[in-house]
C-alpha cells in the first residue's frame, strides 16, 4: 500500500464536491498521460471502473465510479501531482469506495428509521431538491442528463448511442457534458440539502 493512502490522507472528502473546468482539464491530462486523447482515457477508466463494481455486484457501479473519478480528480486538484500510475491510483481509491458502499449498504438494512416523517430520515428531501437543480438547469441540459441516465438500465447504452447522434456528438464528448452537468447538479443537491 502507498504512502499516498486515500482513506488516510483525505477520510472527509467533500461528497458535493464537483471539479472545475480547469480542475477536470488537469485530470484528463493526467490521466493521458500529457497526450490528450480527446477524452478516450476518461471513458475507459470509468467502463473499467463500472466494470469493477458491476462484478463486486453493487447497486449504482456507475454512480460508483463517478464518485472514484471525483475523489480522484479533488486529490489531484489539492495535490497537484499524484505519483501513482492513474489506472492503479483509481483502483486503489476504488477498493476504498467499494468497502464505504458496503458500510453504507448494512446500514441501511440494520438502521430502518422509527418515523418515516421525519426529514432527515425522507429521501423525499433529496428528491426534492433534485427536482428543483434539474428545474434551474438550462433546458437542453436537463434534457441531456435525463437522458442520459434513464431509469432502465438496460437501455442505457443504446439510448446514449442514439442521443450522442441526436445532438451530433461522439460518445466521448457527450459522456464528458453529461460527467459536467452531473458534476453540477451534485454540488446543487448537496446546497440545497445544507440549507434545508
Amino acid at each position: 500500500m502507498t504512502t499516498g493512502d486515500p482513506a488516510r490522507t483525505r477520510p472527509r472528502l467533500k461528497r458535493e464536491w464537483a471539479p472545475s473546468p480547469a480542475a477536470f482539464r488537469q485530470f484528463l491530462t493526467w490521466l493521458d498521460g500529457g497526450i490528450d486523447s480527446t477524452g478516450e482515457r476518461y471513458l475507459e477508466m470509468r467502463r473499467r471502473l463500472e466494470d469493477y463494481f458491476s462484478r463486486k455486484r453493487c447497486q449504482s457501479p456507475d454512480n460508483l465510479a463517478d464518485e472514484v473519478l471525483n475523489r480522484v480528480a479533488r486529490r489531484l486538484e489539492e495535490e497537484g501531482a499524484i505519483p501513482d500510475p492513474p489506472a492503479r491510483y483509481c483502483y486503489i481509491v476504488a477498493r476504498f469506495v467499494f468497502l464505504e458502499s458496503l458500510r453504507s449498504a448494512e446500514r441501511h438494512r440494520t438502521e430502518l428509521p422509527r418515523d418515516y416523517s421525519r426529514p432527515d430520515d425522507a429521501p423525499d428531501d433529496r428528491l426534492e431538491c433534485l427536482e428543483k437543480c434539474l428545474s434551474g438547469l438550462p433546458a437542453n441540459d436537463r434534457d441531456l442528463i435525463l437522458h442520459y441516465y434513464p431509469d432502465d438500465q438496460r437501455a442505457r447504452g443504446e439510448g446514449r448511442r442514439e442521443l450522442a447522434a441526436r445532438l451530433s456528438m461522439t460518445a466521448n464528448a457527450l459522456a464528458i457534458r453529461a460527467c459536467r452537468i452531473r458534476g453540477r447538479l451534485e454540488q446543487c443537491v448537496g446546497e440545497c440539502i445544507r440549507r434545508g
